[in-house]
């Protein structure tokens, strides 16, 4: 046996034991699903998310995303199609918002429901419609340009987010 043959031969058995400690890591951890929102911003953001219950139309919020970093707003697999994304810059007053009018209430709220937002004692706010196209997990980052009326949130790298 040359060289060559005793090296792969030295070489062979660690490479196999690193191979074996990399997939025993890799299926020890669970592939996250979720529905996240990153906060690309400098500043403290206020997020509220609308989707469809099996009961009717719900809104939510507020989780508060410190800025440059990430908030999972729904744990586990994605149930629904489409979900509706309403934020607020709490120190520039700024807002990522859309189209569609659901309810948001002033302090923490969860809302079933998107009619007569104002005669129920809530305040309406208009959301941005994503379509996870039925994926498990979704990760919308809300960026700086433009922080007022109506500014698009970014999409993360593999998503399909506005």
């Amino acid at each position: 046996m040359g060289f060559a043959g005793r090296l792969r031969k030295r070489l062979t058995l660690p490479l196999l034991i690193f191979g074996a400690v990399i997939s025993a890591l890799c299926a020890t951890s669970p592939a996250r699903a979720d529905f996240r929102v990153c906060n690309a911003t400098q500043n403290l953001v206020g997020v509220g998310i609308g989707y469809r219950a099996k009961a009717g139309w719900i809104t939510e919020g507020w989780w508060h995303i410190e800025g440059s970093t990430c908030k999972t707003l729904i744990e586990g697999p994605l149930s629904s199609r489409f979900y509706y994304l309403y934020a607020e810059d709490a120190e520039r007053g700024g807002r990522w918002d859309g189209p569609i009018n659901m309810c948001v209430a002033e302090k923490e709220f969860k809302i079933a429901g998107v009619n007569d937002c104002v005669a129920r004692g809530f305040q309406r706010a208009g959301f941005q419609e994503y379509d996870t196209g039925e994926q498990a997990s979704w990760m919308v980052q809300l960026t700086d340009e433009p922080a007022t009326g109506g500014a698009p949130a970014t999409p993360a790298p593999g998503t399909n987010s506005q």
